[in-house]
């Protein structure tokens, strides 16, 4: 989990809209079971980009403000950000290739 940054409401736009390279957001939940199984996946591809994309999770019970922003309304929901907006959204558990795969065609 080193290459995963828990972001909060509080640290949202130093992390995600002012990185100079794409963010990954997972909002997620402890509760969730999908979630649960999307997490190692993440952990596993962050190793994958790393230096190429910033991976980061947002806990939405904890951060209410972006998940209302952003419309989150089923977890995990996966978005990418470039430049300081939103590029992509992906909602539900993906595999190590299907999320490989949208972080090639999204960055």
């Amino acid at each position: 989990m080193s290459n995963v940054i828990n972001i909060t409401d509080q640290n949202f736009e130093d992390e995600v809209i002012k990185s100079e390279i794409p963010v990954l957001i997972d909002f997620w939940a402890e509760w969730c079971g999908p979630c649960k199984i999307l997490g190692p996946v993440i952990d596993d591809v962050a190793n994958d980009f790393d230096g190429k994309v910033k991976f980061t999770k947002l806990n939405i019970d904890e951060n209410p403000d972006n998940t209302q922003k952003f419309g989150i309304r089923g977890i995990p929901t996966i978005l990418i950000f470039k430049d300081g907006s939103k590029t992509a959204t992906s909602v539900g558990v993906l595999s190590k290739s299907e999320l490989t795969s949208f972080l090639n065609e999204n960055i």
